[in-house]
């Protein structure tokens, strides 16, 4: 299969590295056993073909000489994974650093991953099947909290709605009806969901979203022509929701969608944001009701 990649008995051969489809673009900082758990899940990934660029804000840039991030750089890049790793500093936001990663990119898709997030072999594969079939700005992998898996919240599953045949186009706006849709994602809502839908092994159903959080496939032209994350140029330096802003400038013009099942689990470690006292998607709407 072209794009796959290279099994055990193969990492010592050298072949002809194979265009990525996706460009995974992961910022980081400060957090060394969470991103060697990131980089392990997408070293279980078959296919597509896929690029990881790797920017760390650390003051010392840690995780280039963390043993274990360099293990499964050296895993990916065996099994024919290109991996780039970048320092960036100064800090001037996680918008900012978004738009730097977007900045490295070039293939058709980019994947936003966070550095908490472990993947469901199958998962890459997945979410370029959704969106090359649904045609849309992107999808997304919700992560799950494993941690609520016998939490259950039905009324916060009420809100689930399938998309049937095309996604369209969504106006989101601070405060909009669809803003009903955000408690899906709380806890483990989607493992649930996914469960009593009964969803083949290798099924996948699209759902409207307000947004999705932390594994976010994205049409490179289609994030690019909704201006990526540009917007942080007039940011406050400590914020959040950029993710949710550029999300709303994409969905107004192509649509976006989540997925279950999700098979994007969040590994639940304490924030590297604990300021957020600006939610940006507001600032970048403000003017704009």
């Amino acid at each position: 299969m072209i794009g796959a990649r290279r099994q055990a008995a193969e990492w010592a051969r050298t072949g002809q590295a194979v265009p990525p489809r996706i460009d995974v673009l992961i910022p980081t900082t400060g957090r060394i056993a969470e991103l060697a758990v990131t980089l392990a899940g997408l070293a279980a990934q078959d296919s597509p073909s896929f690029r990881v660029v790797l920017s760390d804000q650390s003051d010392d840039a840690a995780s280039r000489t963390s043993p274990s991030v360099q293990a499964m750089v050296r895993v990916l890049e065996a099994q024919g994974r290109e991996v780039m790793q970048l320092a960036h500093l100064p800090r001037r936001g996680i918008a900012e650093h978004r738009q730097f990663l977007f900045e490295q990119s070039s293939a058709p898709h980019v994947l936003f991953l966070d550095d908490d997030i472990w993947l469901e072999p199958g998962s890459l594969q997945r979410m370029h099947d959704a969106i090359e079939t649904l045609g849309c700005g992107f999808v997304g992998l919700a992560p799950q909290g494993l941690s609520y898996l016998d939490d259950e919240r039905p009324e916060q599953r009420r809100g689930y709605e399938p998309w049937h045949g095309a996604v369209e186009p969504e106006r989101m706006r601070p405060g909009g009806p669809q803003m009903s849709r955000l408690p899906l994602h709380n806890a483990a809502n989607l493992v649930h969901l996914a469960r009593d839908m009964e969803m083949p092994p290798n099924g996948w159903q699209a759902y409207h979203v307000a947004w999705v959080g932390g594994c976010v496939l994205y049409g490179r032209a289609a994030l690019a022509e909704a201006g990526a994350f540009e917007f942080w140029r007039t940011a406050p330096l400590l914020h959040s929701g950029e993710d949710v802003a550029a999300e709303w400038r994409v969905m107004d013009r192509h649509g976006g969608a989540g997925l279950l099942p999700s098979g994007a689990v969040h590994l639940e470690a304490p924030t590297t944001l604990p300021e957020r006292p600006v939610d940006l998607f507001e600032l970048v709407f403000a003017s704009d009701p």
